[in-house]
């Protein structure tokens, strides 16, 4: 995954805020409906790629003039209506220079939304202002009923993202990411054209076209803001360009620098530092898998095949602000995402990959599923899913234990590891300890109830790494033949 940064992205995504009663093109007010964006982006498959121009004074807005630029609250779409409907947009910038088109559907009628410099109060000097009466939208953003923050925004390729229920915003998601995890072949299509249409006090749908120089797709996103965290209903149609080696669909990106299992001495005088802390699997057998993150020395590829599984994300299960410190952002508070299919997916693979980062502002996490059919021109791919943004630390809704904390330090032995893992919600006084590990060897397995704490259950286990690479551990509790934990993987010395 091409590295990102996350202080261009939080700029562009919180700097740009109030916005007017809109002002729309005139002499258009065109019929519109799924199927027919399902069709335009059919015909468009079958054009050549044609890249949006970067506009040429965009390249003039960065951090300082994207943040002195203020939306007129009075301009903001649907400003005048209750509830949590409210749209402002964001203006180009450094970051993101390729206008997007807006339009309004109101009873099926489309009607496009024209770009105007006065939406924008700026300063004198301000490169925004400078941009022009043509210059075109960078994206936009939900807010809600008090207008004191946004629930969804759309900036940035095919990026959106949403915060948890404290308002906290954290990991991304993004329509498709195609080829992520080989090196110098990724790509990031964008959206090109969105239509929004208000479906209720606290429910806005986006429709939106998907371009990129392999692939096309029609995009629908039925938003719902709710006490308990922000819901998408997306559908999906794609149309390859190209054959693709990597597709991935439901994609996710996040950030993980250390927690206390991998810190660096000198680090940062924070503990933990990262937006999500745990891949979460369920799959179609009942099976829970956890996959605590790490920051890989090198790029890595964690691969977990799966035939209809239930849903996937990545989580952030440590919500103690005592394990973060952090007053300014908050990482205890960053949402976790959930992925689950609204139809069996078949076979294919949920893929976790990273690359190192020395910093908080790189996404250096993607987590998506590949189907394990081929991607070629001429075939149609239909993705049907629901997206949860919650502060959930088990959105599969399992029984089984759950994984809450991961220690790493020296065994008994010199040059040997010691993992220690604490199990959550463990019921059984005597749990059967499973593990294995593949490029190494298991020396010491042991585990204990934590006195004072309840129902918390930790495993230690002391490994000889093969060669001194990484071994992958696997765990796992179980009573007689039956699993009570999840099934916990753990790269021990990536």
């Amino acid at each position: 995954m091409t590295m990102i940064d996350r202080r261009a992205m939080i700029a562009a995504s919180s700097a740009a805020l109030l916005l007017p009663r809109p002002l729309f093109a005139q002499g258009r007010n065109d019929a519109f409906s799924w199927d027919m964006l399902v069709a335009m982006a059919q015909r468009l498959a079958r054009a050549p790629y044609k890249e949006t121009p970067l506009h040429p004074g965009a390249a003039k807005v960065d951090y300082d003039a994207l943040h002195q630029a203020r939306f007129r609250e009075e301009r903001t779409l649907w400003g005048d209506l209750p509830g949590h409907t409210g749209i402002r947009f964001f203006p180009l910038s450094a970051n993101a220079a390729q206008p997007v088109a807006i339009t309004i559907v109101e009873n099926g009628r489309a009607r496009p939304l024209a770009y105007d410099p006065a939406m924008f109060e700026t300063p004198p000097g301000n490169a925004v202002a400078a941009l022009g009466p043509d210059a075109g939208f960078a994206g936009f953003r939900i807010m809600n009923a008090a207008r004191d923050g946004d629930w969804l925004s759309f900036l940035g390729a095919s990026y959106f993202r949403a915060p948890g229920p404290q308002k906290q915003f954290g990991l991304s998601a993004r329509a498709v990411a195609i080829n992520t995890s080989i090196a110098g072949k990724e790509e990031f299509p964008r959206f090109t054209r969105f239509w929004l249409e208000r479906t209720g006090p606290d429910s806005v749908t986006v429709h939106a076209l998907l371009d990129g120089a392999s692939i096309t797709g029609a995009f629908r996103f039925v938003n719902r803001y709710t006490p308990q965290g922000v819901r998408q209903d997306v559908s999906a149609a794609l149309f390859p360009r190209r054959p693709i080696e990597e597709l991935g669909l439901m994609p996710m990106t996040s950030m993980f620098w250390y927690d206390q299992a991998n810190r660096i001495q000198g680090t940062d005088w924070r503990p933990e530092i990262h937006d999500s802390d745990m891949l979460a699997i369920a799959s179609a057998d009942g099976t829970a898998h956890g996959r605590p993150l790490v920051n890989p020395s090198a790029p890595r590829v964690d691969v977990f095949e799966e035939s209809n599984p239930a849903g996937f994300g990545l989580l952030q299960r440590d919500r103690d602000f005592s394990h973060y410190q952090d007053d300014g952002v908050f990482y205890d508070r960053r949402p976790s995402l959930w992925a689950a299919p609204s139809k069996k997916l078949g076979a294919g693979e949920v893929r976790l990959y990273a690359f190192p980062t020395d910093s908080e502002y790189t996404d250096n996490i993607a987590a998506y599923w590949t189907p394990s059919a081929a991607v070629r021109p001429g075939r149609r791919i239909d993705a049907s899913y629901r997206l949860d943004w919650s502060a959930a630390q088990r959105p599969a809704s399992s029984t089984a234990a759950w994984v809450t904390d991961v220690w790493r330090g020296r065994g008994d032995q010199p040059g040997h590891d010691r993992l220690v893992i604490d199990f959550a919600g463990v019921k059984e006084a005597k749990p059967e300890i499973w593990a294995d590990a593949a490029h190494g060897t298991l020396l010491k397995k042991a585990g204990y109830p934590v006195l004072g704490q309840r129902d918390l259950f930790r495993v230690v286990l002391d490994v000889a790494r093969q060669g001194g690479g990484a071994t992958d551990i696997r765990v796992q509790l179980r009573s007689g033949n039956r699993a009570i934990s999840e099934y916990v993987h753990y790269p021990l010395g990536a």
